[in-house]
């Protein structure tokens, strides 16, 4: 039988396809997604669950003429497919492959490919603006959900979207109940009242049966069973919270159910204005194994065996799992520290701690500003919250970090976990500035750990600080061995010392160890070095400076972004001081990064022995002739 998926060009050939293709489609593409991520990993649960609401947009809607914004943007795999890059999900995430977001260089229906959540119905607002103002027709329709609902910024363009009437957009709500785990919070609560009303299965029953039945399929006895009594309404669907707003609701739509979603986005289509669907559907549907995993239902997956859903390689330790058991062994000791997470309760590590203390965890869904700030206010009730984030994310909170908490000396610590190069989930998930930004925040201190040892060390000085914010900040992945110091100057660890030493390695975090490595390159062309790793790097330790002064060159190396990191950083501190050795910067270029394996990208960047070795030799050859520049 020939392959229904394999035989479409892009979404205009949706419409050819009758109810059995239709049918085989869907099949199709969960097949192909469960091959792919199998094979490669990525975002498995959120895709199964939108396989249908995905045909029925394409369907409905005109891409890329009408403008689809996808929010969380991991659950566009599927528009992916039915965009004509079916044939390249063998290389899902893989370098030079197909990225595991929305990319507007893969495809002319991408409009949106930054994957920070809650971003869509902004970029929804602003193009319908657009085309207001251009006199044109198009739609734009925003899909969000996954969480994503939770965010303080998807309200703020509710609210701009609702002052107009004529604005053509459409929000399609695609209503898991979940982010990575259960979604929560008051609106969350008022949607899950419709999953669990009694009267909601039969009520899709009632809505599945009228439309499927008869000559007229579809729109009359649609528009019939949304002409029901407000008061009806209100007992089954939250439309008066949205309506009142001046936002047509139209919903609760079963999501899997492909002609009730069609007929849904068509009404939408119609209706001229701004218009919200509200579709049910369940994280990892076809899928078994996904929707009864309890913990994410497979939301983001390692490669797995398809027959029982367990991963295929065993991941070594990582930096999140020595946080995981040090935070507990923290709460265990001190019962004011409290932890805070944005929906990421099992991604960064905290799901121990919420086991064992369940009512000193608070998941404030995905809404990092309010979570530095409500960390605020409870470190000015007496408590010392830890807010454990990716790198990443934290920059959407910069402001509430640097007036809400630093400026008022609460006692906050922010875990900051997939800092530096992440690698497979591409340019928006690098966490490659936060060294750069939180050096700018008066009174904050920073740690970067080079290995477990040191992360439970600083973890733990960390939270020691109650008068100002602090910040401890490590890798993605396994996390290596244990690296000694030889010696320790001031909070300054001396990793090597060698005799007569030219040049001063100063190793950041994790990379540490290529500071290492690049030394043991340079011994055997009889170059001596010392390496340090500073722990701090903000404030840095002023020992830094009778460091240097004993060598011809600094040499820095960071996972970081070069511009105003660590690196920037010694080398204003040493020009401060009077020292004038030569300092080169070894970071990560300020651009937006391709996705990767992470190993691939430090290559590429030089972040590798071999690399910062050359450079260094060629900078001492430089020094002997006199013509040595910083870099």
């Amino acid at each position: 039988m020939a392959s229904v998926l394999r035989s479409l060009s892009g979404p205009t050939d949706l419409r050819r396809l009758g109810d059995a293709e239709l049918t085989e489609l869907a099949t199709e593409i969960r097949q192909l997604l469960l091959e792919s991520v199998a094979a490669n990993g990525g975002h498995l649960g959120p895709n199964l669950g939108v396989v249908e609401l995905t045909i029925a947009l394409h369907r409905v809607f005109e891409s890329p003429r009408d403008r689809i914004v996808w929010d969380t943007g991991h659950q566009s795999y599927v528009h992916k497919m039915l965009t004509g890059r079916a044939d390249g999900f063998a290389t899902l995430r893989q370098e030079g492959g197909l990225s595991g977001y929305p990319s507007r260089s893969e495809s002319d229906h991408d409009w949106v490919e930054n994957s920070h959540a809650s971003t869509s119905l902004s970029y929804a607002d602003g193009l319908a603006r657009a085309y207001q103002l251009q006199g044109r027709d198009d739609h734009v329709v925003a899909v969000i959900g996954d969480g994503a609902l939770t965010g303080g910024m998807a309200w703020e363009a509710i609210n701009n979207i609702a002052a107009d009437p004529h604005r053509r957009v459409v929000i399609v709500v695609n209503d898991n109940g979940r982010s990575y785990t259960p979604t929560v919070g008051g609106l969350a609560n008022k949607l899950t009242e419709i999953r669990t009303n009694p009267r909601y299965e039969p009520t899709l029953t009632a809505i599945r049966e009228r439309l499927t039945s008869g000559h007229r399929i579809g729109e009359v006895a649609y528009e019939a069973l949304h002409a029901v009594k407000k008061g009806v309404k209100d007992a089954l669907a939250p439309q008066g919270m949205f309506e009142d707003l001046g936002i047509k609701y139209i919903g609760p739509v079963d999501g899997h159910d492909r002609t009730a979603m069609e007929q849904a986005l068509l009404a939408a289509k119609r209706f001229g204005g701004p218009v919200l669907v509200h579709a049910i559907t369940t994280k990892g549907q076809g899928y078994d194994i996904a929707v009864a995993n309890e913990n994410d239902q497979m939301h983001q997956s390692h490669p797995f065996d398809l027959a029982t859903g367990e991963a295929t390689t065993v991941a070594p330790a990582g930096w999140t799992s020595v946080f995981r058991d040090e935070i507990v062994r923290i709460a265990d000791e001190r019962p004011d520290v409290v932890g805070i997470t944005a929906a990421m309760l099992y991604p960064v590590g905290l799901d121990a701690f919420a086991d064992k203390f369940p009512d000193r965890v608070f998941d404030v869904g995905i809404a990092e500003q309010h979570a530095v700030t409500s960390a605020a206010g409870l470190a000015m009730g007496g408590l010392h919250p830890v807010v454990a984030v990716y790198a990443t994310f934290l920059n959407r909170a910069f402001d509430q970090v640097l007036l809400d908490v630093a400026l008022h000396r609460c006692g906050v610590t922010f875990v900051l976990d997939r800092a530096g190069v992440t690698g497979d989930d591409g340019a928006s998930h690098n966490g490659m500035w936060d060294l750069s930004l939180l050096q700018l925040v008066p009174g904050l201190h920073l740690a970067a750990p080079r290995d477990g040892g040191q992360l439970r060390e600083l973890l733990r000085e960390a939270v020691a600080i109650d008068d100002a914010p602090s910040v401890v900040r490590f890798a993605k992945g396994a996390v290596g061995p244990d690296i000694e110091a030889v010696d320790r100057v001031g909070t300054i660890d001396v990793l090597r010392r060698d005799a007569a030493a030219d040049v001063l390695f100063v190793g950041v975090g994790p990379l540490a160890q290529v500071a290492l490595d690049a030394a043991d390159h340079l011994a055997v062309d009889g170059v001596a070095s010392t390496v340090v790793d500073p722990r701090w790097v903000k404030p840095l330790d002023p020992a830094i400076t009778d460091l240097a002064r004993r060598h011809r060159i600094v040499v820095t190396v960071e996972d970081n972004g070069r511009q105003g990191g660590v690196g920037a950083t010694v080398a204003q501190t040493l020009h401060d001081a009077g020292v004038s050795v030569p300092v080169r910067i070894h970071g990560i270029t300020q651009e937006f990064l391709d996705h990767a394996k992470r190993g691939v990208i430090l290559e590429r960047l030089g972040l590798t022995p071999d690399a910062v070795a050359s450079d260094t030799r060629s900078a001492l050859s430089g020094l002997d002739t006199g013509n040595t520049q910083q870099g």
